[in-house]
């Protein structure tokens, strides 16, 4: 149905669907969408372990981002086939979920779907693929959760072995002590206990960049930064034992919703509604003051009137904050939000040691900071370059969610594909017990996660074949359950001794992503797009009917 026809019973053709829609279907969609997940999948190949390369990815503007991050990567490649969308969204959802394990997920995903083309060769059924893989999954997730070691959250060697492990290869280099440390510190900071289970959100943590200085200038505020600058040239630049009103609405007088015409026949008349309005902000501003603030923070505009009032009773304000900074504010400073001022309480005030406008290169920001037990904080990301401090900014983000994912469930197991490589082992030892055609599927699946040890091999330089082959033969010893490939050393080794480890929940989600989308472009057998829409022609001479610009 290349041309949206059919042929009916006499061979005469019958239009079903519009001009130019094309029909691929059978095999041949199958394998067309293996094809082009897989030329996805290997984009991102080059890039995984800790001697992975990076991407240059150059934007229709002439951007440049400069990322070893599979996320970050297939985010930026402007992809149109259908099926490597899918492989795209693997990355998006592994991100989501735990944050780091991207490059991991989409290269399953890409070796499952490689597997399942040779079985398609040998006329395996796709439906009997799906269903070996499914099984293959569940066996792989429940031999994770027997192999995987419970730690605890107050062993930060651990925990900062896990966050190193998440930065290996990024190009912050030396600096992945500094950062794991702060990462570790910020997430235990906001970490809070929910329903009889400790859980942290990411959304609690601020992340504020500015290129300068060095990288080893990143800090951790036990406060929020305000990436907005103080109001009044006359208002003080510091407050120390601030408190802080956090109010959400206007500090100026409201317009009228409706239209309002007001009738002035003498000059004192005028002279009499402007004191009013005066007179009107600065009762706002005595509520303020009577509260006991020395800081005001509005999430909207601070009226020229306002602000001088303030001014003069030494307040120092800032307007327009994120509705989002607001919050966090609220939940770094104890404060509460409030909409109206004249309502302001001293209970309602915000807490913290010191407010204080700072230049940060060329901009100024306005630092709350010294808060007693805040529940939100701030990163703030330095480097010598714009795009240095971009990647510092993604390797610090993976590093704080897997210690966010160990919050959550504080399970390891070790990196280095020693856990796949175990995984496959005893995955080849269930295949049997399911037989038939599945447990060809199940065996290919098994083989398929080897792609991780032997990916971290090509990219170090190895010879794949040799590290595999020893590799098998070191998880076939007795205590060989931690082996894994040293990109450095060149050579198998233990990876839970040599500190390279990672969280349960990562590994976890790449099998079940890879797994999905696997599944889901192996059961599409009928491809059918619909003809593009051709925009209009112009009409000739700008317009006009072509008869010029004037019309005669």
């Amino acid at each position: 149905m290349s041309q949206g026809t059919f042929a009916n019973i006499n061979g005469q053709p019958v239009l079903i669907l519009k001009e130019g829609t094309s029909r691929r279907g059978g095999k041949d969609a199958i394998l067309g969408n293996i094809a082009a997940a897989k030329v996805i999948a290997n984009v991102v190949k080059a890039t995984l372990g800790p001697r992975g390369m990076d991407k240059m990815m150059i934007d229709s503007m002439g951007d440049v981002t400069i990322s070893n991050d599979g996320h970050e990567i297939l985010k930026a490649i402007d992809v149109q086939h259908p099926a490597a969308k899918m492989i795209v969204e693997v990355a998006e959802t592994q991100d989501k979920e735990v944050g780091d394990g991207t490059t991991s997920a989409a290269i399953l995903a890409g070796e499952l779907l490689k597997s399942a083309e040779a079985m398609l060769e040998k006329n395996i059924h796709p439906t009997v693929i799906v269903s070996g893989y499914r099984k293959a999954a569940l066996e792989a997730i429940s031999i994770l959760r027997k192999l995987a070691i419970d730690i605890s959250l107050e062993d930060r060697e651990m925990l900062k072995k896990a966050a190193i492990t998440s930065m290996r290869g990024k190009v912050i280099g030396g600096m992945r002590d500094h950062f794991s440390d702060i990462a570790i510190d910020a997430v235990k900071q906001i970490a809070e206990k929910k329903d009889g289970k400790m859980t942290a959100d990411k959304d609690n943590i601020q992340i504020i960049k500015k290129p300068g200085k060095s990288m080893l200038d990143t800090q951790l505020i036990k406060g929020i930064i305000i990436d907005k600058e103080v109001v009044h040239p006359d208002m003080p630049k510091k407050v120390m034992k601030a408190k802080i009103a956090l109010i959400d609405s206007a500090l100026e007088i409201e317009e009228p919703e409706m239209t309002a015409e007001i009738m002035i026949r003498d000059p004192s008349q005028m002279k009499a509604f402007l004191d009013e309005e005066t007179n009107m902000i600065n009762v706002m501003v005595e509520e303020i003051v009577k509260s006991g603030a020395n800081v005001v923070l509005c999430q909207k505009g601070i009226d020229d009137m306002a602000q001088h009032f303030l001014a003069k009773k030494g307040i120092l304000a800032a307007r327009r904050i994120k509705t989002s900074d607001m919050e966090k504010l609220a939940k770094a400073t104890g404060g509460k939000i409030t909409s109206n001022p004249k309502e302001l309480k001293e209970s309602d005030l915000g807490l913290s040691d010191l407010v204080e406008e700072r230049k940060i290169g060329d901009d100024k920001l306005v630092f709350v900071e010294g808060c007693k037990d805040p529940k939100a904080l701030s990163i703030l990301i330095r480097g010598g370059i714009e795009r240095l401090v971009d990647e510092a900014e993604r390797s610090l983000n993976d590093a704080l969610c897997v210690i966010i994912d160990l919050v959550k469930q504080n399970k390891i197991v070790a990196g280095g594909g020693a856990i796949e490589e175990e995984v496959s082992k005893q995955l080849r030892a269930y295949a049997p017990k399911i037989g038939g055609r599945e447990q060809l599927a199940i065996e290919d699946f098994a083989n398929s996660l080897e792609i991780i040890p032997s990916t971290l091999a090509e990219n170090a330089g190895l010879n794949v074949i040799d590290i595999l082959v020893s590799l098998r033969a070191a998880h076939d010893k007795p205590k060989g359950l931690w082996m894994g490939v040293d990109a450095f050393k060149g050579e198998v080794t233990d990876m839970m001794k040599e500190g390279v480890i990672e969280p349960l929940s990562v590994k976890e989600q790449a099998i079940k992503s890879a797994v999905e989308v696997a599944s889901m472009i192996l059961r599409i057998d009928d491809v059918i797009a619909a003809a593009k829409s051709v925009a209009p022609p112009m009409p000739p001479q700008g317009g006009m009917g072509g008869m010029g610009g004037m019309g005669y």
